[in-house]
């Protein structure tokens, strides 16, 4: 006896076989649909990172207005408005700059040294004291380029002021020798600019009042001649 295939009924489809199942597949389904956020996350601790790192550079690029030189000023001279400018700077408290704040309390004082266009003011270089002391005279000296040495001088410095009379102006000692020529120790208080006309320059020293009459009569004469003393006056 054979048997008889089962034809579908009319109108039905076979069945379809269920579809094989991929094991881990539903896993890595959701491990992808949980990636987006983990992508969030990332993204917001970037942004975190990079704003802390520009809170950051705010804090240590931060600038401070202090003051700096726009013209040179000698020692012992007043400071003028204008010889200041104001500059941004990072503030560093070794090198104590001066405050933009702070102008008004710097102006009309002297220079306690010589300020150098393009360099920070810092305390210390602006004085109200003068640069002669109790006990001195201020005399001034013209001279010519063979009276001082060739070296810059500079405030402070202590030299000796020689006086050179012209041959035959000085008499004779004993035995004929040449006295030892007159010099007064004097200190250095302010180097003119050298003149254009005669090449003269104009120094002015600190000498102890007894000798302040003495070096100005000799000074007007033009013999005189400057000695460097060496450091410490000796």
């Amino acid at each position: 006896m054979s048997k008889t295939a089962v034809s579908p009924a009319a109108g039905q489809l076979p069945a379809q076989p269920a579809p094989p199942q991929i094991p881990g597949a539903t896993a890595g389904f959701r491990a992808r649909r949980r990636r987006p956020g983990m992508y969030a996350l990332a993204i917001a601790l970037i942004a975190a990172g990079g704003s802390g790192g520009f809170l950051a550079f705010q804090a240590t690029g931060e600038r401070t207005p202090v003051l700096a030189v726009a013209h040179a000023v000698q020692a012992g001279d007043v400071i003028k408005d204008a010889d200041l400018i104001e500059a941004q700077v990072q503030l560093d408290l070794a090198l104590k700059p001066v405050l933009a704040a702070d102008r008004d309390k710097v102006v009309g004082k002297r220079a306690a040294v010589a300020l150098t266009p393009g360099s920070l003011l810092t305390q210390g270089q602006a004085t109200t004291r003068t640069l002669v002391k109790a006990g001195e005279r201020l005399v001034g000296i013209g001279l010519k380029a063979s009276q001082m040495p060739a070296t810059r001088l500079s405030p402070g410095d202590k030299v000796l002021v020689v006086a050179t009379p012209a041959e035959g102006q000085t008499a004779a000692g004993e035995g004929g020798k040449q006295p030892e020529p007159v010099q007064i120790a004097a200190r250095i208080v302010k180097v003119g600019e050298k003149q254009a006309t005669t090449g003269d320059t104009v120094v002015d020293v600190a000498v102890p009042s007894q000798f302040g009459p003495t070096l100005a009569a000799q000074a007007a004469t033009g013999d005189v001649a400057l000695v460097v003393d060496a450091p410490g006056g000796s």
